[in-house]
């Protein structure tokens, strides 16, 4: 997926030690879980759905896997992570127009297409995981820039993400590797 794109460099980040393995998340219900543990969570403001399309605000539902985190290094150190991790910077974007080439890609700023910037001034992608929906390849007007990423303090709904406390994802992340996945349910 980051072929595409040289802008996002990202490179395996050594896992903290523990015998924990590779952990799968499960949302259901404003909850996030995992073995030993949960988190309330934030979906898309038209909530869970199968037939998930751009711009209808809506969290796909199913089973994904998680390709790919970003953090922003001018306010956090680079957790520990068994998926490939990248730091943000403010010439980042991901395209949501579902005529362009990149769709659902990372881009460097400026782009052409229409596209959202990862470089935020709220704290929404302090930290960012990629959810692999509409990835492999991406299916024009399924949906973009579905992430796992950090929740607005009231918890509001996304436009489609997945969102927990930034501390939650934060330790959760050394517990995420290349085989991890998330299942979406309503």
């Amino acid at each position: 997926m980051l072929a595409a794109s040289a802008m996002m460099t990202a490179m395996p980040i050594p896992r903290a030690a523990a015998a924990t393995p590779f952990v799968d998340l499960l949302y259901s219900g404003g909850r996030l879980s995992w073995p030993g543990g949960s988190a309330r969570a934030a979906c898309g403001r038209s909530g869970v759905r199968a037939d998930k399309h751009e711009g209808d605000g809506a969290t796909p539902a199913g089973k994904f896997l998680l390709l790919q985190a970003y953090y922003r290094a001018d306010r956090l150190t680079a957790p520990a992570t068994g998926l490939p991790l990248a730091a943000l910077k403010p010439s980042d974007g991901w395209v949501d127009q579902s005529d362009d080439r990149q769709y659902n890609r990372a881009v460097t700023l400026p782009y052409p297409a229409h596209h959202e910037e990862m470089w935020r001034a709220d704290a929404a992608y302090d930290l960012v995981v990629v959810i692999g929906y509409n990835t492999d390849p991406p299916v024009p007007g399924r949906g973009s820039a579905i992430f796992l990423h950090v929740a607005r303090p009231d918890y509001s709904a996304t436009e489609g993400c997945i969102a927990i406390e930034r501390d939650t994802l934060a330790g959760l992340l050394a517990r995420l590797g290349p085989s991890s996945t998330i299942t979406i349910q309503s």
